[in-house]
């Protein structure tokens, strides 16, 4: 199953240096961690879906968390994209809940109130690659599929970058230059019109590692009935050891999968479908 690659947006660095050299630091580590925060949220709900992340990038204003698409229903495309903004709005409702009990923290924690709220208000923003673009790409794509959908979001994400542009403009003419409202723009534009598929969920399958096998690796042996979804078995699955399913129906075993073969019916199965709908 591997583990998640972080990567960092170019863009990141750069407006780690605007903070630095403004003498704002601190909020950019609160910035960063809350961006990790947000991350997370989609991880944990997508393995909990039968998805992983392949890969974490990080960029200003959060990530942009692509998902395959094929197969997944739509309900469970909008709990991916809003489980991120859902985390960071429970970060501040808990911080917020400090401050009745113990007022004194409101000096140290007002920061992290304000990042993760920026981050849940920003990232429900109905415009792609944000997650609330990525509902209304989902919802698009049960009217007129997927390709269609695709275009429009980029679309609409595209002109609302040149509507952050136009405001930059407006108040750089007035006599301040909003650099953050800059990098959002960028992020934006450039998450608009890319068609990188780096942040993609893939489906889970172990992967049993040379090293590890040489020191030794734990076997896991599952029993399960013939009807369970791919999607139930997906997530019970031990990525750190070598895996083996005992295939139940009528409580008498109809077939034992090695990890060989649970690793190619996952690869090449709906995850909505059972079991025995795809034993060779």
């Amino acid at each position: 199953m591997g583990g998640i690659n972080l990567s960092i947006h170019p863009l990141f660095y750069l407006l780690g240096l605007y903070y630095a050299l403004t003498g704002g630091i601190f909020l950019f580590v609160i910035c960063t961690a809350t961006a990790v925060i947000h991350e997370l949220g989609h991880s944990f709900v997508a393995s909990g879906l039968g998805y992983r992340l392949n890969k974490i990038k990080l960029m200003p204003f959060g990530a942009v968390v692509s998902g395959s698409t094929d197969g997944l229903k739509f309900i469970d495309e909008v709990k991916i994209a809003l489980a991120g903004p859902i985390l960071n709005l429970g970060v501040s409702l808990f911080f917020v809940a400090m401050w009745w009990i113990y007022p004194e923290c409101y000096a140290f924690t007002d920061v992290i109130v304000g990042a993760n709220l920026s981050m849940a208000i920003i990232n429900l923003l109905p415009v792609y690659p944000l997650d609330g673009g990525r509902v209304v790409f989902a919802s698009l794509g049960i009217k007129w599929g997927y390709e269609k959908a695709y275009k429009i979001s980029r679309w609409i994400g595209c002109v609302f970058a040149i509507i952050l542009l136009g405001l930059f403009v407006l108040v750089a003419i007035n006599g301040s230059i909003n650099l953050s409202l800059l990098f959002f723009c960028s992020f934006v534009f450039f998450g608009a019109i890319s068609r990188e598929k780096e942040n993609k969920y893939i489906k889970i399958f172990g992967v049993m590692d040379e090293q590890n096998l040489k020191r030794g690796t734990i076997v896991k042996t599952f029993a399960v009935h013939k009807d369970m979804k791919i999607k139930r078995l997906i997530s019970i699955l031990d990525e750190r050891a070598v895996n083996q399913v005992l295939v139940f129906d009528n409580n008498k075993k109809i077939a034992t999968l090695n990890q060989n073969s649970i690793e190619n019916m996952i690869e090449g199965a709906n995850i909505y479908s059972s079991i025995a709908e795809n034993l060779p």
